[in-house]
């Protein structure tokens, strides 16, 4: 998925349980929808955590966040009680949504990181309006996300 195109909409259990689905998130405002390869490894939990320690940057500009990868309902529980995020943490344990997006690798790095690390800012009309793409650099995601907010509301 590229900036300018529609994001598609989705309905994934959270760490909780509970069905989210993109209108539901878009009804309220921006989503900043941030994929990442493997809850509690050290590079997705620098990443989650820099969402969190930014999050009243966000609420500031009405977006929310929600992080996605395909663990389990029970590891991104665990992953949100070690680090206490305060936004969802979706489940694609089937891949299915990453495909869309155009995140899922495939091949012989499947195995180790199923989900390229990116970042999409997606307007409440399901328009991508910018996409932060780095495998190493963790707080490009959250600080290029905002960045995109802004000039939304500039």
């Amino acid at each position: 998925m590229n900036k300018g195109e529609q994001a598609p909409d989705f309905d994934l259990p959270d760490q909780h349980g509970t069905r989210r689905k993109l209108s539901d998130f878009l009804a309220q405002g921006p989503l900043v929808l941030f994929f990442y390869p493997i809850a509690l490894s050290s590079g997705c939990t620098a990443e989650s955590c820099h969402f969190r320690d930014l999050g009243a940057e966000f609420a500031e500009l009405g977006a929310q966040r929600a992080g996605i990868s395909n663990d389990t309902v029970e590891r991104q529980l665990e992953f949100d009680k070690t680090n206490a995020f305060g936004y969802p943490l979706l489940s694609d344990e089937d891949g299915a949504v990453a495909t869309a997006f155009g995140v899922r690798r495939t091949g012989l790095l499947a195995g180790l990181s199923p989900t390229r690390r990116q970042t999409f800012v997606i307007d409440t009309d399901r328009t991508i309006l910018d996409v932060v793409k780095s495998e190493v650099r963790m707080q490009a995601h959250a600080e290029g996300a905002l960045k995109a907010l802004r000039a939304r509301t500039a």
